[in-house]
């Protein structure tokens, strides 16, 4: 059992984010104590989307090349129409989603953060959530969906929309102090 405190989560994005969904679990999760990493694609700093148009910009950490998944207790993955439509083609994005959900540690992802559970072919057999235009992909992959404000199931955390973010973190919190989950590989 982990204690939030003690744990270190890592976001991945890239430009496009909802400004909310990247920024609301990283300052709560810091604020609760847990060390919180941001990785890009090429490590500089990456511009949200908020509302109409471009939102403020987010200092990355590192590259997703040199994310160690067996450094961190869990991964968050913000939604936004852009992001993860980039990150579920990006080869070195999909390798830390799928070491994530192999070791059993807590996965989240929110809005239209699942199309990369979808793409990792994660979602099969599991109850899921998401923004409400990605229902169909996540059905189509074999997933449960359900209308709710999170959806947990074996440690991997999903939620529809930044209406859903108190939520969502609280999930975080609480999946990690449960420690990893047993699941099965994925593809």
């Amino acid at each position: 059992m982990a204690k939030i405190a003690d744990s270190r989560i890592l976001i991945i994005s890239a430009n496009g984010f909802e400004q909310s969904e990247l920024m609301v679990p990283r300052d709560a999760l810091r604020a609760a104590g847990a060390r919180v990493d941001v990785a890009s694609p090429d490590g500089k700093a990456i511009r949200g989307w908020k509302g109409e148009d471009w939102g403020e910009s987010v200092d990355s950490d590192t590259t997703l090349g040199a994310v160690k998944p067996e450094d961190y207790d869990a991964l968050v993955i913000p939604g936004g129409q852009i992001n993860p439509d980039v990150l579920r083609v990006n080869k070195e994005a999909m390798a830390i989603v799928r070491a994530f959900l192999d070791s059993g540690k807590v996965v989240a992802a929110i809005c239209h953060g699942p199309w990369l559970l979808v793409e990792a072919d994660a979602v099969r057999g599991r109850t899921v959530t998401s923004y409400a235009s990605i229902r169909t992909d996540v059905k189509n992959a074999g997933g449960n969906w359900v209308d709710r404000e999170v959806a947990v199931d074996k440690g991997i955390i999903t939620s529809r929309s930044p209406a859903d973010l108190k939520a969502f973190v609280g999930k975080i919190i609480e999946e990690i102090g449960e420690g990893r989950h047993e699941r099965r590989k994925v593809a």
